[in-house]
């Protein structure tokens, strides 16, 4: 009989969905089409300056030498470049300022999905909410805009939603049909349902028990970091002055024609060489992010703050974890949050949570959130895939800028869209909102700072609905093979070349190097296993990068995928970075230093270690394993009682096989958790405790100990195996 009530909720549920989506379709069909008129008239938009960018010497000399700028904007997150490239575009002299790089903050700290929010639709129509549901409306039209102004670093990704329970099979139909209904004309692709067996034929590392179908529906996916840059180059061509790490220290005031005492600039520091400069515009904005309030208080220390953070932490695994071209939703984690499950730049993503925390520029992933992740995808994947914590290649946390109106009667209830502020001396504040509704957000605060400061742009409407991003006007999904052809690229290399730099990309390859080789014939990889090259290192000072970080976390996006292979390909990064940008040795030593601070502490490494450091080999392994592994330790130490790099390449060497030095520094950096150079007992100890419990997935150390213990011992029956021959151990 609950059965029968259930199905029949459902499917009244179901009616209503349908019914509600179709008259708030109709009731905002007018007011949605006047509002995405500009659309049409894009194309009046001046065309951005061809040729090369202006450097950030050039930006640096227009800030300082332009009298007066018509807006000022502070922050380079995606909504304070959508602002830059909104104003600019409608004819308004503007600049742009970022106290890091452009995208340092959550912007590329994102899911990567460009969506409209399923789950606020869901709201909407159980709750008859119609601001929820304008929200879900707005952001679809965001959605497929985005698709289009940069189809090279955006692009439709099938998202399956599993189903355990029958009843729920109608209920989640009617959900995501209604998502679809929504979309309209702008939907990415139909959603559709799927049998037990097709599901799993598509996505095989699903759990089979109890499944009785699934949902696949359609969002956007993007390589947010990248698109931010885009947004930011795409300002600076259309004229505006952007400058990375430029800080603002203070805002300015004077008095205007009404006796009115307004914000008129604001004075900053480059935070690379320390030079302080005043910047005059008539109208600054605010969009911090998750450091609006301070901004708002250096314009009256007063006020209350309107921004309640919150933190989201995101794991990176290995690609054998999901397909290639398929994500999963989790709908209901254990504590009522959703769990996004996704293929990203050749590997999977898995992610979010959401915490308060505290505003900080160097957020921490915690050990906690990070198993909370662990423990959630478990549920939702076959018992033969071994969900361990040595898989986890990189972890970061981002901060949301949750903010309350400050405009509303309840000040303390968190706003769902957007809010813009304006202060009684016009600092314009723009926050809250979600990455993909960024360049609607623009718009908006655009309109705003026209009204309140009394600007003439050239253009009244909005230009940036429809206009192209930077290395999209020219890209098309075949560009890679005339990269291969042309150049002599491997088709991975060229394919991500196309795919991060569009139409820019053959400036990428007429750069690279030549290999040596027969083929590829150009294109020096920064690391193996990724497509990265030198070249791109070069390539990333005309994209404005100043420090090796920009390079790894959102030039490259290396960081954010391996900090093992980010932190390998360092030295490299820094030595090119150090001819292009004139550093001494010391500057290259403090960058490479300052790079690992960032991976270790913002990147999972610290996390990583700590969970190691938890793990006591004493408890974790049989006596036996101890001995076992303590006579491996000790036929490589010796008396000495630790193991050198010294030691690692004397054994190498007797087994022929061909290493670097820098390799070699490499596999004993990865047991060496005290960073004295060397390994002791307990290390070597603890690194097995922690391959045994699966928090790492293995040790090239521990490979190469045992190789060399089989080929010393005459009796072990592998010495004559092809594998020792190969080189190839396995546990």
């Amino acid at each position: 009989m609950t059965s029968f009530w259930s199905l029949r909720r459902t499917l009244l549920a179901a009616g209503g969905a349908a019914g509600t989506v179709y008259a708030f379709s109709t009731y905002s069909r007018s007011k949605s089409n006047k509002k995405h008129r500009a659309h049409v008239v894009a194309a009046d938009t001046p065309a951005p300056t061809p040729g090369p960018l202006p450097s950030r010497a050039a930006n640096l000399t227009a800030l300082q030498e332009t009298p007066e700028f018509d807006v000022l904007v502070i922050g380079g997150g995606a909504t304070g470049c959508g602002v830059a490239l909104d104003a600019v575009t409608r004819g308004l002299k503007t600049a742009l300022v970022e106290r890091d790089d452009f995208s340092a903050g959550t912007s590329s700290r994102s899911t990567k999905l460009i969506h409209g929010g399923v789950r606020y639709l869901q709201k909407a129509i159980m709750g008859l909410d119609k601001e929820q549901y304008n929200l879900v409306k707005e952001a679809l039209h965001e959605r497929a805009n985005l698709l289009e102004i940069a189809p090279h670093l955006s692009g439709p990704l099938p998202i399956m939603l599993p189903v355990y329970r029958w009843w729920q099979l109608p209920y989640f139909w009617a959900g995501i049909k209604a998502y679809d209904l929504v979309a309209g004309s702008q939907c990415v692709k139909s959603s559709y349902m799927l049998t037990k067996s097709r599901a799993l034929e598509l996505f095989p590392m699903l759990k089979k028990d109890r499944l009785v179908g699934a949902i696949v529906y359609y969002d956007g996916q993007h390589n947010d970091a990248r698109m931010n840059l885009a947004i930011a180059l795409s300002a600076a061509r259309h004229g505006a002055a952007v400058a990375n790490h430029m800080e603002v220290k203070s805002l300015t005031k004077s008095t205007n024609g009404d006796g009115k005492e307004v914000i008129s600039g604001a004075v900053m520091k480059d935070c690379l060489t320390g030079q302080e400069i005043t910047v005059k515009a008539k109208c600054v904005v605010n969009a911090t992010g998750p450091f609006t309030d301070g901004i708002r208080h250096m314009d009256n220390a007063q006020i209350p703050n309107i921004c309640q953070p919150s933190a989201g932490v995101h794991i990176i695994l290995p690609d054998y974890y999901s397909p290639e071209s398929m994500g999963l939703l989790d709908p209901s984690t254990s504590d009522g949050r959703v769990i996004f499950f996704l293929p990203w730049a050749g590997l999977t993503i898995a992610g979010t949570t959401d915490s308060p925390c505290d505003v900080t520029h160097n957020p921490m992933p915690t050990e906690k959130e990070i198993q909370f992740i662990l423990n959630e995808i478990k549920n939702y994947l076959s018992p033969d895939v071994s969900v361990r914590r040595g898989d986890v290649l990189a972890a970061w946390s981002g901060i949301r800028p949750l903010v309350s109106d400050p405009n509303s009667k309840n000040t303390q209830s968190i706003s769902r869209n957007h809010v813009i502020e304006v202060s009684p001396s016009n600092l314009v504040t723009i926050a809250g909102g979600k990455w993909t509704t960024y360049r609607s957000m623009a718009s908006d605060t655009v309109d705003r700072a026209i009204e309140v400061c009394s600007l003439a742009p050239r253009h009244k409407e909005c230009q940036t609905d429809g206009l192209m991003l930077e290395g999209g006007d020219a890209y098309t999904p075949t560009m890679f093979i005339r990269l291969v052809q042309d150049f002599g690229l491997e088709n991975e290399v060229a394919q991500h070349l196309a795919h991060t730099y569009g139409d820019k990309a053959f400036e990428v390859a007429k750069m690279a190097q030549m290999t040596g080789k027969r083929w590829p014939v150009v294109g020096k990889r920064l690391v193996e296993d990724f497509p990265y090259l030198e070249a791109e290192v070069k390539y990333a000072v005309k994209e404005y990068a100043c420090t090796a970080i920009d390079v790894i976390a959102r030039r490259t996006r290396l960081g954010f995928q391996n900090v093992q292979a980010a932190e390998t390909a360092l030295p490299t990064i820094v030595r090119i970075l150090g001819q292009e940008l004139g550093w001494s040795n010391q500057r290259c030593k403090e960058e490479e230093e300052a790079a690992k601070e960032f991976l270790y502490m913002e990147m999972g490494g610290k996390a990583h270690l700590d969970v190691r450091a938890q793990i006591t080999p004493d408890t974790n392994l049989p006596v036996a394993d101890i001995e076992r592994y303590t006579k491996r330790f000790n036929k490589v130490a010796g008396a000495k009682g630790f193991i050198t790099h010294v030691d690692l390449g004397t054994i190498i060497q007797n087994l022929g096989i061909d290493i670097s030095d820098d390799q070699l520094h490499d596999m004993l950096e990865e047991v060496d958790t005290n960073r004295n150079g060397q390994v002791e007992l307990d290390e070597f100890l603890q690194l097995m405790s922690s391959v045994r419990a699966g928090v790492m997935s293995t040790s090239r150390l521990d490979r190469i100990m045992k190789l060399a213990e089989i080929v010393e011992d005459p009796e072990n029956p592998m010495k004559k195996s092809e594998d020792i021959k190969e080189g190839r151990v396995w546990y």
